[in-house]
């Protein structure tokens, strides 16, 4: 299937012009089609983007961001796990849902989430939603960091991740590299004699880049005709209502969209909230071959700020129990390209995961080992699984209120929510729907309900 995959987005590439900027390398062939070592590849990736408009300091952040000499031991960059070819995810490369760190038998916990339209995060706090105050933003999938400064800093420290020991031993390989003298240019000649403010430069670079048009094009067909120029399909019209609409699918209560503004920051596709949903435990997950381990999500929430570079933060008291197993909302654009999904990446396929909103509740057996509902949440969290908000409300053997064709309408709606459309393609009658989804895994998930077609970190 992933070999199909591969074939079907090369052929999909002779029809698509060449896009400035991240989109011109989204279908690039893997490193062992092109004979490259992964250091090579990961600097070809860094090669085709458009660097023309870039800042010096951004520049700077470009290069930061895709040096594999960054870990210890080398061979990891952000952009392992961060593929500007699935928009910013892929836990590099990993066939099991998490991604796999700078050493060979360390795996984190959790999906790496796609980097796109990360900037437009707000800081952690909460909003107001059907009249309570529910917590919203920050950065990670437990909101632990602020600011994006702060993001970037934690992966080179992670044992699981980019493990280095502490600032000077980072700072001490920036110093040593290509760039060197590029970064004194942008942040002082004398920069790296103090390794914290050396830290300090590194993660706004890498921030500075990370707030450019990269990383939130809004060139999705979405965008192009909530501007007036495209037309969606009537699949991906009926597909867009019943995203909207309560009483089906109901994706717009945390996954947010303004039809009627053509600001596409109106329609971020995410509200920054935090929700159990009650995902089933991953086999995949080494760590989860423990029983007694358990990932609670926000209830286990450390600050960034709080925590030393290169120490390991300890793991918290729970203070706030009706916090546990709550993870952030992430953004849907371009979803179709950033596989697998949910926080424990228990899902391959795009079409299982709007499935399993719409079928949990009505059919568990198609979900849970024996039927047994949130068998990744100790019995005294359960309570915080959202069960009331549609379509969460139904119970089992009753009808979902969504079908297996306004299930794929959906899926088809979500499609245009892939960046680097083209509105020729509208006019030709070409419309390109290509899934990128990861490897086979040997321990796939579950099989979709009987209504459903057969298919397929520590951030």
């Amino acid at each position: 299937m992933f070999q199909r995959n591969r074939l079907r987005w090369a052929k999909l590439a002779l029809a698509i012009p060449v896009l400035a900027g991240i989109f011109s390398i989204l279908l690039s062939p893997w490193p062992r089609a092109q004979g490259l070592s992964p250091e090579q590849f990961i600097l070809s990736l860094a090669a085709a983007i458009d660097q023309t408009s870039l800042t010096p300091r951004e520049r700077l952040g470009l290069r930061l961001f895709f040096d594999s000499n960054l870990s210890e031991p080398a061979g990891l960059a952000c952009a392992s796990c961060h593929d500007p070819r699935r928009a910013f995810t892929g836990n590099n490369n990993t066939i099991i849902g998490v991604a796999l760190g700078s050493r060979s038998d360390q795996f984190g916990t959790r999906d790496a989430p796609t980097v796109m339209y990360l900037a437009t995060a707000p800081r952690f706090g909460g909003l107001e939603k059907d009249g309570k105050r529910v917590p919203a933003g920050g950065f990670f999938w437990d909101g632990r960091a602020d600011t994006l400064e702060e993001q970037a800093k934690q992966p080179f420290f992670n044992p699981v991740e980019m493990n280095n020991a502490d600032a000077p031993a980072l700072i001490a390989k920036v110093a040593k590299s290509t760039y060197a003298g590029e970064f004194r240019k942008v942040w002082g000649e004398k920069i790296f004699d103090n390794p914290e403010a050396a830290l300090d430069a590194v993660a706004e670079s890498i921030a500075a880049f990370e707030r450019t048009r990269v990383f939130q094009p809004f060139t999705s067909k979405f965008d192009y005709v909530m501007r007036g120029e495209a037309k969606f399909t009537e699949q991906e019209q009926r597909g867009l209502g019943l995203f909207t609409i309560r009483q089906k699918g109901n994706c717009a209560q945390c996954h947010i969209v303004d039809e009627a503004s053509r600001d596409p920051q109106k329609s971020l596709f995410t509200d920054f909230s935090y929700r159990a949903l009650g995902l089933p435990r991953s086999t995949r997950i080494p760590k989860n071959a423990d029983p007694a381990f358990i990932d609670l999500g926000l209830c286990e929430r450390v600050p960034v700020a709080g925590t030393k570079p290169g120490a390991e933060a300890p793991k918290p008291r729970v203070t706030d129990p009706a916090s546990c197993g709550l993870f952030k909302t992430p953004t849907l654009r371009n979803i179709t390209v950033t596989a697998p999904y949910m926080h424990n990446g228990f899902f391959d396929n795009l079409r299982d995961a709007v499935a399993f909103y719409a079928t949990r509740d009505t059919d568990p057996a198609g979900w849970y080992p024996e039927g047994k509902k949130f068998n990744d949440l100790p019995a005294q969290y359960q309570a915080n699984v959202d069960v009331d908000t549609p379509p969460y409300q139904r119970r089992p053997k009753q009808r979902p209120q969504l079908n297996d064709e306004e299930i794929e309408d959906i899926v088809a709606f979500l499609f245009t929510l892939t960046d680097g459309y083209n509105p020729e393609w509208g006019r030709s009658g070409y419309k390109p729907r290509a899934e990128i989804t990861p490897p086979r895994s040997p321990i796939p998930s579950p099989s979709p309900p009987a209504s459903s077609p057969a298919s397929r970190s520590e951030y």
